[in-house]
């Protein structure tokens, strides 16, 4: 990439971010004004100030963790972790917020001795960033299935649901950052957890790729060295 298009490319990205940080400062600030009101509910105010400060932090931690995978510092570092414990704590650490959202998490582990050429943080980030996912944006009723398996030498991961779906023509676009398809623009999300999951799973020499559409739910397939 030439000097001008890094800085294209940096632009953007800055400008991205300012933009995404601006939403959650202007409900902060109004937040605040209403506090000046009489007869103000400070504990509901104060507590929905507290949820934009956490939305702000969890998009400053994922920006910068992005730049640091795509500077190419050792982040990604290969390792050899056994997927199935992580998988299981994962899930049983998460049960409770699907619960509340109404979604029902299924694990589905065909090889207990698979391991992954990831260290073990680096797969839990992939998978809690899948399973946030769909737990934010499924819907109430639907169904999430965590699968991890071997496939023509490789391993797979997957993380499907058979929610609502979203446009065929967002599919294509669930990796790119701030991208957010229209099912998830009336809830939370720094928009960064797919393209996160991409360039782990590709920097561990391994691909990523999004299957749905309307009314046909979500699968994401992280496929990884055997």
């Amino acid at each position: 990439m030439g000097d001008l298009d890094y800085d294209a490319l940096r632009t953007a990205f800055t400008a991205s971010v300012s933009h995404e940080l601006r939403t959650p400062l202007a409900r902060l600030q109004a937040l605040l004004d209403t506090a000046e009101l009489p007869g103000a509910d400070f504990q509901d105010l104060l507590r929905r100030a507290r949820e934009e400060v956490g939305e702000m932090t969890e998009l400053v931690d994922d920006v910068l963790f992005l730049s640091e995978l795509e500077q190419g510092r050792e982040v990604v570092s290969l390792g050899d972790t056994e997927a199935a414990p992580v998988l299981r704590d994962l899930v049983a650490e998460l049960s409770e917020r699907a619960e509340l959202a109404g979604l029902r998490l299924e694990l589905e582990i065909a090889d207990e001795t698979i391991h992954v050429p990831l260290r073990r943080r680096m797969l839990r980030l992939v998978a809690e960033n899948l399973l946030e996912n769909a737990i934010r944006y499924a819907g109430e009723g639907a169904t999430c299935a965590v699968r991890l398996a071997r496939e023509n030498g490789n391993v797979v991961l997957s993380v499907d649901d058979d929610g609502s779906g979203i446009p065929d023509e967002d599919v294509p676009r669930l990796f790119e950052r701030f991208f957010r398809s229209d099912r998830a623009r009336t809830t939370r999300g720094t928009g960064l957890g797919l393209a996160i999951v991409k360039h782990v799973v590709e920097s561990a020499g391994g691909s990523v790729e999004a299957r749905g559409g309307q009314g046909r739910g979500l699968d994401v397939r992280c496929v990884l060295p055997g």
